[in-house]
């Protein structure tokens, strides 16, 4: 399903530059927050391991800087076939993988660069230290509740057998409230709303690590900030595809609703953005990472492979005004001279945080 042969294609998928930016602000939030002894790097949904590889290369790059820090890698993936995918492109083959598929730890191993890396089904199942969350193309695809608003009030767009025909799919509206109407806020604007109640509980789960142990988590998926009604939509070999022919047989997925998410965290962590993918990768400098490796590549072929990813990712009219960034931070990372330790002592002003500020050169 992932790839250009599959039903659509991910960002890392496209240049490694994307994933490189990603894990160069994972470093810079470590040595904002003080450079800890160690960190974990949980991935949600890490797909074939491509995003995970590219951060793993910049740890390595940087090796001087992270070098008394101590590392491990901690993917949530609930798909056994990824899974091993996964393991392909970041295990050192010479160390063989422990499996104990009855265990929340059902994998384990070694990566290429001597990293341990450990799989779960669960994010709950991860251990709780001080550590770094990523979710990129995780959010979109966890399953909604649909309302309409009507003259009797708001009801869930249900699905239902189609009478015209007994191998067929239609959407119906529910003839009274359903509980899941719990979810629309009482101020609600729209006329049609989407409402993903897993992404809420594990924004809460996030925030409570966070809160708990310190780190961040950096969310990137394509949504919106609680404007967009109808995004619910199928994906088969890159072609849009109606969601309710061939069920199982294509990509499902929502928009992801960004405000909905801002609202779960309930004030417990700090959070940033959205803000586009477009302006998060400029202001990581993916302009000045560009030109270092078209300096570096004589190969006319990878020069336009650069290139193309690179309009891929930026262009407005493809991801770069689609796919947005959001994170989760403790409220102390965002404190600076505001907080008073007395009267004549104050904190120093935190750096700003990377990707979310612009650019600046010193």
């Amino acid at each position: 399903m992932l790839g250009e042969k599959g039903d659509f294609i991910t960002s890392p998928e496209i240049s490694q530059i994307f994933g490189e930016l990603l894990g160069i602000w994972f470093v810079s939030e470590w040595m904002a927050n003080g450079k800890s002894a160690a960190f974990q790097l949980v991935e949600l949904g890490p797909g074939r391991g491509t995003l995970a590889e590219d951060i793993l290369r910049v740890f390595s790059q940087l090796g001087s800087v992270l070098k008394n820090c101590e590392i491990s890698i901690h993917l949530v993936e609930v798909s056994q076939k990824l899974s091993e995918i996964q393991a392909l492109t970041l295990t050192e083959e010479k160390v063989p993988l422990e499996r104990s598929a009855g265990s929340p730890v059902y994998m384990k191993g070694v990566t290429k660069s001597g990293i341990p890396i450990s799989w779960y089904r669960d994010l709950q199942d991860v251990p709780k230290g001080y550590s770094f969350y990523l979710a990129h193309e995780f959010f979109d695809v966890l399953p909604i509740h649909k309302f309409q608003k009507t003259p009797q009030g708001w009801r869930e767009v249900l699905i239902d057998i189609d009478p015209q025909g007994s191998d067929k799919l239609r959407f119906v509206l529910a003839p009274c409230a359903t509980p899941a109407q719990a979810f629309i806020q009482h101020d609600e604007t729209r006329d049609h709303v989407e409402v993903c109640p897993d992404a809420g509980v594990i924004i809460q789960e996030l925030c409570q690590r966070i809160e708990l142990t310190g780190g961040a988590a950096l969310i990137a998926d394509y949504g919106h900030d609680g404007t967009k009604t109808d995004t619910f939509r199928g994906f088969c070999g890159h072609k849009l595809h109606d969601v309710l022919i061939a069920p199982g047989t294509a990509d499902l997925t929502a928009d992801v609703d960004f405000s909905y998410l801002r609202r779960m965290v309930q004030g417990r962590v700090a959070s940033l953005g959205p803000v586009t993918q477009q302006m998060f990768l400029k202001n990581m400098g993916i302009d000045v990472r560009l030109k270092v490796l078209l300096d570096k590549s004589a190969e006319p072929s990878l020069r336009q492979q650069l290139l193309q990813g690179y309009d891929m990712l930026m262009n407005p009219k493809k991801m770069g005004e689609r796919f947005n960034f959001f994170a989760l931070l403790p409220h102390q990372r965002l404190c600076g001279r505001s907080q008073q330790i007395n009267a004549q002592q104050s904190k120093p002003s935190p750096s700003p945080v990377a990707g979310f500020s612009e650019l600046a050169w010193q």
